[in-house]
């Protein structure tokens, strides 16, 4: 027994007493931005109308640009290492341009096809009473 408390005493005094320390650990969590590169680029290929997918295109890449690691580009265009606010504004105003392109190149695209569906319609029923009354009837 006695070989026991001479342990305790080793040990130092109960958990109770100690003070209890705290680490405070700081974890910055990577801020995904998306770029939607792939809708602009879509948009600029198919939808282009107004040129608003090929500038949603290049809004796209100022979101890549802005969270690249690129040392000496100019500030001006916020293309600074880890410009995350400038990234999610560049983000923003390609999203906002691409539902913009793809809803007017939806609604110009439907307009076109009417435009020459009638018209191809018209030009046939004109056609159509020329060679009639070249035709006497």
């Amino acid at each position: 027994m006695h070989k026991e408390e001479h342990e305790v005493a080793v040990l130092g005094p109960p958990p109770s007493t100690i003070l209890p320390r705290s680490t405070v650990i700081n974890i910055h969590s990577e801020t995904s931005v998306p770029d939607h590169v792939v809708w602009s680029l879509f948009n600029t290929l198919f939808l282009n109308w107004c040129c608003l997918g090929f500038i949603a295109f290049a809004y796209s890449v100022k979101v890549r640009m802005a969270l690249a690691e690129i040392q000496g580009v100019p500030s001006r265009d916020r293309k600074m290492v880890g410009d995350v606010t400038g990234a999610q504004a560049y983000a923003s105003t390609a999203k906002c341009l691409n539902i913009w392109a793809l809803i007017l190149g939806i609604l110009m695209t439907i307009g076109f096809i009417l435009l020459l569906v009638f018209g191809s319609v018209t030009v046939y029923h004109i056609m159509l009473q020329i060679i009639q009354e070249k035709r006497g009837y």
